[in-house]
């Protein structure tokens, strides 16, 4: 495979990342190489070497390989060494945009940061991964996305024994708000400075110091939440080691789409006191740009207090940022186009019918296009508002997304060894607003809903 990498990371910001070799796969196989993120990343990947290059087997030339650390503060507490503890960054690329992304291998084995786990995932995180950041990014939400997903030919040992594999990853940067904390914790400012740094020269180079630097973080954060909330999409595990400094969304664990609208949503297993769930997500984001602004303080002002008082004020700024992303693409969703004072209140009482009511929530925002509302008092008022046209309304209203059960089926399936249930589920996805004969099952919830349906933290 012929790459052209940069590795500034491993280049610039040397003390900031582990060696790493990927563990040897016995048996690969290629499972799905995601051929237009391929071309977009301008790599020539000749199909009968990627399942050794995407395991780990043969990293690329050029090809620096890494585990890069960071802390994080996991459910609320706070851990000072975390790091990639199964994933490996093989380099960076330019891709056709002239945009840098990372290329990591998750699940590729042990790191200096496994802590004793065994660095590897199983086949089922590996293809959820996929088909949640593919379906995020044909959504039009920024997201990490799958290159490929490889099968390594051995198993991974869970409650059971799994079948093995590895998820060639794609982002902007994996430069978490835990990397800073890290750095944070382990050393004095001037290594956080070195990061504030190269942050700011690789995602926002408008920003002149780490001031700046917080307030665009908090911003993309802002309108990243906006269009989760949007699309009903629940993280499941918004610790801080798992927010992006680049707005993109990162780690698909136990995530999942809200089916029946409830505020109180959660799918996560692990999240038993429902801190991340789907009405929390905007309050989180704040607690961990707080986060972040606590290891920025000593760049801000060398005076602490005045430090905190000026970080503040930025991280207020968060939710006026959020509402604003929010409130427009709600009213895009009920075909609003002339803003007015009313309609905050016309889109809480739209969701509180659709609650009440259990309704589902994709499809309560699908249905409006042609007329179908949950309250006739509601469409009373509703109707003389709405001045989009139907096709204008289908285009913010996503038809198919990545339906739980459906997810689940394919995963069964490809546990199974047929791949045929994920390959139509991820060719569904690619084109989520434009309704299609002959996948009305792929546009409706699960007719035998779970109550108690559940996500795990897996790859």
């Amino acid at each position: 495979m012929k790459v052209a990498f940069d590795n500034t990371y491993a280049r610039l910001l040397p003390g900031f990342y582990a060696p790493g070799e990927p563990a040897q796969a016995p048996a690969p196989k290629l499972i799905k190489l995601n051929t237009q993120l391929a071309a977009e990343l301008q790599l020539e990947i000749p199909q009968e070497s990627a399942a050794q290059i995407f395991s780990g087997n043969t990293p690329p030339e050029g090809a620096q390989v890494i585990a890069q650390a960071y802390a994080g503060h996991q459910f609320g507490h706070f851990v000072p060494q975390l790091g990639d503890g199964r994933a490996l960054l093989y380099g960076e690329v330019i891709d056709s945009n002239g945009r840098r992304r990372d290329i990591q291998l998750k699940g590729s084995g042990r790191t200096a940061f496994s802590r004793g786990g065994d660095g590897k995932a199983a086949l089922g995180p590996v293809l959820r991964e996929y088909l949640m950041g593919e379906g995020m990014h044909a959504l039009g939400i920024p997201t990490t996305r799958a290159l490929a997903a490889v099968a390594t030919g051995e198993p991974v040992y869970r409650e059971r024994a799994l079948p093995g594999a590895v998820l060639p990853r794609v982002a902007a940067s994996h430069i978490r708000v835990g990397t800073f904390q890290f750095f944070a914790a382990h050393a004095s400012p001037d290594k956080v400075r070195l990061l504030a740094e190269y942050s700011i020269a690789r995602h926002y180079p408008q920003a002149a110091n780490p001031l700046e630097l917080l307030t665009a973080v908090r911003d993309a954060q802002a309108v990243l939440i906006a269009k989760w909330m949007l699309v009903g999409f629940i993280h499941g595990v918004m610790n801080t080691d798992n927010m992006a400094i680049s707005g993109e969304t990162i780690d698909y664990g136990p995530c999942a789409f809200m089916d029946t609208y409830s505020p109180k949503t959660v799918f996560s297993s692990i999240d038993q006191n429902g801190r991340y769930a789907y009405g929390q997500q905007p309050s989180i984001a704040v607690w961990n740009l707080s986060r972040l602004a606590e290891t920025l303080l000593p760049l801000i002002h060398e005076d602490e207090k005045t430090a905190v008082d000026i970080a503040t004020e930025v991280l207020r700024g968060f939710m006026p940022v959020y509402e604003t992303h929010w409130l427009n693409g709600m009213r895009a969703k009920l075909g609003i186009t002339v803003p007015d004072e009313s309609d905050r209140q016309l889109i809480t009482d739209f969701l509180q019918i659709i609650e009440a009511q259990k309704l589902d929530f994709t499809q309560s925002f699908r249905r409006l296009s042609s007329g179908q509302t949950p309250d006739a008092n509601w469409a009373k008022r509703w109707q003389p508002r709405r001045t989009a046209t139907p096709a204008a309304m289908d285009a913010v209203n996503p038809i198919y997304i990545p339906r739980n059960h459906k997810v689940e089926e394919a995963l069964k399936s490809a546990e199974a060894n047929n791949f045929e249930p994920f390959e139509t589920l991820n060719k569904v996805l690619k084109d989520p607003f434009t309704e299609r004969p002959g996948l009305e099952a792929f546009a409706t919830p699960n007719p035998t809903p779970n109550p108690a349906y559940r996500t795990f933290c897996g790859t």
